[in-house]
């Protein structure tokens, strides 16, 4: 049994759900989301939220139960709330700046690395090393910082790169003669 999946995924007030060919709708003050529905689980909306169950007694139903409804959830959190990542930048001459839809970042290549910002996001950059990204659906958020991460891995020795805020870089000690 899901321990996720038996809590219906409450609707806070301003927040519309409505299931049309398959597609669960969900529109709030952040804009609109949606989902493609699984066949193994069933959806019901309701007054006051929306209730997940699997369709049959078959192991791939139960396995998507729990997925499924935490999905939704995401979905009523994007359109209320929104989600957010920040990224840190640590190294001599690394810097970022946001330019409207771009990125534009400087990580030790002989060129600038310039990344576009996917419909739906917002990058900002308080300072040179420090980037925010959010928006309402947590894929593309997670997404767009794994990509910009991608460019500059942590290295364990000096600790230079891309980092999530809050991640814990494994240091290493160096050679020794």
């Amino acid at each position: 049994m899901s321990r996720i999946g038996k809590k219906p995924v409450a609707i806070p007030s301003g927040v519309t759900a409505n299931i049309a060919d398959g597609t669960l709708s969900v529109k709030g003050p952040k804009g609109i989301l949606s989902l493609q529905l699984a066949d193994e689980v069933t959806y019901d909306v309701q007054a006051d939220g929306i209730s997940v169950q699997p369709a049959n007694e078959t192991k791939r139903a139960r396995a998507f139960w729990g997925m499924q409804r935490t999905l939704v959830q995401n979905l009523v959190t994007g359109v209320t709330e929104g989600f957010s990542k920040k990224l840190l930048i640590t190294g001599v001459g690394y810097r970022a700046a946001a330019q409207g839809k771009k990125l534009k970042l400087q990580l030790g290549y002989s060129h600038d690395v310039d990344i576009d910002v996917p419909e739906g996001l917002e990058v900002k950059t308080p300072d040179n090393t420090t980037v925010e990204i959010s928006g309402a659906d947590k894929q593309k958020v997670g997404q767009l910082a794994a990509e910009i991460r991608r460019w500059r891995k942590p290295e364990p020795y000096k600790g230079k790169g891309i980092k999530y805020d809050g991640e814990y870089i494994f240091r290493k000690e160096g050679k020794k003669k």
